[in-house]
């Protein structure tokens, strides 16, 4: 409590003979906070969190508070005039505090009055809190002199000084909101940066210059496509032209920082302009681009737009080179934005960069999407968790006010500002005037500092207009007339600036229109335009894919491990901690788990998956795998990570397999599907040389990053050439659960499938699983894999395998029968996937039938044509061949498949159909009715008749 009075006595007069008086409001204060003034009840509670250092969340005692009020007031007024010039009546202490309670309604408030509207669209509201009256202040009061408190500045000023000082500093072309963090050093780091420097940068005539040409580039790039490809789309970033001095300002601090790498994520906003101003791209291959001259294969790749593409190069800084990434990103605007969180995450840790001091992730955002799509949130979300953390993130809002054609705020989101999503996570907001650059380099500065001090994310809202409509094509003004009224009798921010110089006689007329004819004369000579940059260099920041190119997915690799190494690794993963208790439950699973090592029990599903991880992680390869439960693994079969019931410690076995083994992680991530999935792909492409897995809790829920999967996972290969390994675990089974705990959709990965840019596996036995995820990295090749992992299965009897099986051998794309049946006496061929092969197995060895051959597709695509054309080589006499599946006849695999039975059996057979009818819900809700069709499919499948006529099955009697 010494330290509540130390801040008293050291930032107020309010003490020493005021005593009793302060102490009665603080009595009345503890027992109720809004029974004393306003003014008193925010400066009582400034005090109890600066003691503390921290939010005030428990009740402070005040009787040591009392006391001292008392001891003070029965001081000799010396003393007490040593303490400071003035004692203070009653009426003086009040006018003290009014003072410092209209300091922090400047801090807190003083963004909502601020200049930060170039076109000034609305008329800034009235706030109370910043008038004088309000506080009991007036003019007879501005010449009288006050403690400053915490202000950043000389400890006691004249009022008409103080407000001067704060509306100069709050209420400028730079509006700050940072007050609604609770933490006291990141609030007074702020208050610091903001109040030191008047939320003005310090910049010579040569950096004001520097600003100038930067503008210049910004704005001459633009009109120059305008005039040259009028018409088309270009997503122009006119109005938001102060973006280009804030990318640089943001990459040059970074280099000097020590920064290595510089990952961006953006929408198609002022894309070609960052591309050639920021990253030096040549202008003469955006022209190409515009006038369709690009040099590619189309029969493997589609393309993609102009303003989707990515880039990379290097630039130099003062602190040497900075590798630059621009991100590939389709129309869906934010969902980039995890992409590029996952990318930064694979890079540092390539680099072992801990927290972010080497590679820094930079988000541009629209106004509208920023305040309109859900994966920002959940983005904001991962950002300070342990495991998808980046060391904070610079978020850059392009906020021109519009959306797409919305401009009401009433109309575009519910909150005053599109970035008030980003308090959630106590992210300091900075909003700026776009027509004022050295405010935009200020708070560029700021934002940077502050996140390099303190690895959290921050926003820069650089506040602006779209001279133009969503696209060039777009007349605006027939939705909003008024605003585009001003916006065309407005000038542009580099004539605005360069007005500004020419003013403070830092500039000529003549030299400003010289700027002009010289950038517009090197865009016609096809040159480069941005800072020096170097293209093509190869060190550490490049992400190497050499070793996948020309590669086959189809190659034979043999995934076996030797029996020693898989009885080693055991050893390893079932060793304990000294002193460790399992639960019970666990217990026994480890024990099972010991008969599996030794040979004396078959391994199931979740043993032989953790020995695919351990085989790869003993050859130094990186395992990360992550979803909302996936440490002991949603259905509780994986236990690869395991909690002591005592301590309540974790251990991860797979951490401790030996010195040189590579690194495994387990993420239990937030409950969120699209920004977990978003950033494990994002991290895949920037790290070949792990295996990289995101599990679903149940499959059906990948339905939540579906944007993910059409735009990224199915389609980035053959649009961008973008290689990327990722893994999808997605648990499938009709198994009586409903509708939403029974199918991960495997139509539509499958009608996602074209030219091998994804795997689609259904694997039925632990071997499998062992082999397929070895596969995965063993293989010189790769492309995502969509497993559709068992529920059931998991501990079903028959879906078990030996350790023999692991030791040799690779994945079989199909499994052709496998009980001793005779092909000879075989009358029916059934093909199937997945966990209905092991009822249809059953109900035949219960019926003892051997006229019925099962036949298991195990990789849905790539299709395995020769696997199929030689399963069916001994049953050449077969007339019925069927396909059976669980899921309904409009859903599942026939559908996308059927056309490959046609191809590939003989001529004059057909393929039939045996499974459930076709349904708009995957499953049904209830179990019986479940029961029923399971039932009837499985009786159909093995006993139905065919009408070759009618062609169609003909149920069981």
């Amino acid at each position: 409590m010494s330290t509540l009075l130390d801040l008293f006595r050291g930032s107020s007069a309010l003490y020493g003979g005021n005593a009793a008086f302060i102490e009665d409001l603080y009595e009345r204060y503890l027992v109720d906070p809004e029974s004393i003034d306003v003014a008193w009840r925010a400066r009582f509670d400034g005090l109890r969190q600066e003691a503390a250092n921290e939010p005030a969340t428990a009740e402070t005692p005040h009787g040591p508070i009392r006391d001292n009020f008392r001891r003070l007031a029965q001081e000799p007024r010396a003393h007490a005039s040593s303490r400071t010039a003035d004692c203070l009546d009653p009426a003086a202490a009040e006018k003290q505090a009014a003072v410092l309670s209209l300091i922090n309604g400047y801090r807190y408030r003083g963004h909502q009055v601020a200049d930060i509207d170039p076109i000034r669209l609305r008329e800034a509201p009235r706030i109370a809190d910043l008038d004088l009256d309000y506080h009991n202040l007036g003019p007879e009061d501005m010449d009288q002199v006050f403690n400053t408190g915490s202000l950043y500045a000389p400890d006691r000023l004249p009022l008409r000084e103080i407000v001067s000082m704060v509306q100069e500093t709050y209420c400028g072309t730079v509006g700050s909101e940072y007050m609604h963090i609770t933490s006291t050093q990141e609030k007074r780091w702020i208050q610091k940066r903001l109040e030191g420097y008047r939320a003005k940068p310090e910049l010579d005539a040569a950096g004001r210059r520097w600003l100038l040409t930067l503008l210049t580039a910004a704005e001459g790039i633009e009109k120059y496509l305008h005039q040259r490809y009028v018409g088309q789309k270009r997503f122009s970033l006119e109005g938001g032209d102060a973006l280009i001095p804030m990318l640089d300002e943001l990459i040059q601090r970074a280099g000097r920082q020590g920064m290595q790498e510089i990952v961006i994520g953006m929408a198609h906003r002022g894309r070609l302009n960052v591309l050639t101003n920021i990253f030096g791209k040549p202008p003469a291959d955006i022209f190409d681009e515009f006038e369709g001259r690009v040099q590619m294969d189309w029969r493997q790749m589609v393309g993609d737009v102009k303003y989707h593409m990515g880039f990379a190069t290097d630039v130099e800084t003062p602190g040497g080179l900075v590798h630059l990434v621009l991100g590939f990103n389709p129309s869906h605007l934010e969902i980039i934005n995890p992409v590029i969180e996952g990318s930064v995450r694979a890079r540092q840790r390539r680099r072992g960069d801990r927290t972010g001091d080497q590679v820094l992730p930079v988000l541009i955002h629209g106004d509208a999407a920023f305040a309109g799509q859900g994966v920002v949130m959940e983005t904001l979300q991962l950002s300070q968790t342990r495991s998808y953390g980046t060391g904070g993130t610079v978020h850059i809002v392009i906020n021109n006010q519009i959306g797409f054609t919305t401009s009401h705020p009433l109309d575009a989101r519910s909150t005053p500002y599109c970035t008030d999503v980003a308090k959630m996570v106590q992210a300091p907001v900075f909003h700026v005037n776009g027509d004022d650059p050295e405010a935009v380099i200020f708070v560029t500065r700021l934002a940077l500092d502050f996140r390099n001090q303190f690895h959290k994310d921050v926003i820069v809202d650089l506040i602006c207009y779209r001279r133009l409509g969503h696209n060039e094509a777009d007349e605006p003004a027939v939705t909003q007339p008024m605003m585009y009224r001003k916006i065309r009798q407005h000038p542009t921010p580099r004539a605005v600036y360069a007005e500004r110089l020419i003013a403070q006689g830092l500039l000529t007329h003549d030299e400003e229109q010289a700027m002009v004819t010289s950038y517009r004369d090197s865009i016609e000579q096809g040159v480069l335009i941005a800072r020096p940059v170097l293209c093509g260099l190869d060190n550490i920041a490049r992400v190497d894919w050499s070793f996948c190119r020309g590669k086959h997915w189809n190659q034979d690799i043999d995934t076996g491990v030797p029996l020693e190494t898989l009885r080693t690794l055991s050893e390893a993963m079932l060793r304990l901690p000294e002193g460790f208790e399992l639960h019970p439950r666990v217990e026994k699973l480890w024990e099972e788990r010991r008969k599996m090592a030794l040979g004396d029990q078959l391994l199931n599903w979740g043993y032989a998956e953790n020995l695919a991880y351990a085989s790869l992680l003993d050859a130094g390869i990186p395992v990360r795998l992550s979803g909302q439960d996936v440490g002991r693994g949603t259905f509780v079969h994986r236990h690869a990570k395991i909690h002591d019931q005592v301590t309540g410690e974790s251990y991860t076995p797979l951490q401790h397999l030996g010195p040189h083994q590579g690194a495994f992680i387990a993420i239990d991530s937030i409950l969120s599907e699209e920004a977990v999935l978003g950033y494990e792909y994002g991290f895949a492409t920037a790290e070949p040389h792990a295996l990289t897995l995101w599990e679903a809790q149940f499959g059906d829920f990948a339905n939540g990053a579906q944007v993910v999967i059409d735009q990224f996972i199915s389609s980035a290969g053959t649009k961008w050439g973008l290689y990327c390994g990722l893994v999808m675990l997605l648990p499938h089974g009709m198994e009586g659960q409903g509708a939403e705990h029974s199918s991960a959709r495997p139509e539509r990965f499958l009608q996602l499938c074209a030219g091998h840019n994804i795997q689609v596996c259904v694997p039925t036995t632990p071997a499998q699983m062992f082999h397929l995820l070895r596969r995965q990295m063993v293989r010189p090749y790769r492309t995502p894999l969509i497993v559709m992992t068992p529920k059931s299965l998991l501990r079903h009897r028959l879906a078990v395998s030996s350790l023999d099986e692991l030791t040799h051998g690779q994945y079989q794309v199909l499994i052709p029968e496998t009980d001793p049946i005779d092909p000879a006496e075989v009358e029916r061929v059934v093909f199937c996937s997945g966990k209905v092969y092991y009822d249809l197995l059953e109900a035949r060895r219960a019926r003892g039938q051997t006229n019925v051959a099962l036949l298991r597709i195990e990789q849905l695509y790539p299709f395995p044509k020769d696997a199929f054309a030689s399963a069916l080589e001994p049953y050449a006499h077969v007339e019925e061949i069927v396909w059976c599946q669980e899921e309904p006849q409009n859903q599942g695999a026939w559908d996308q498949i059927k056309h490959r039975f046609h191809n590939l059996i003989q001529e004059g057979k057909r393929p039939y159909y045996v499974g459930r009818p076709a349904s708009a819900a995957p499953a049904v809700g209830h179990r019986a009715a479940h029961v029923e069709q399971h039932e009837r499919l499985i009786d159909e499948a093995l006993n139905g008749q065919y009408n070759p006529t009618m062609n169609k099955r003909i149920p069981p009697q």
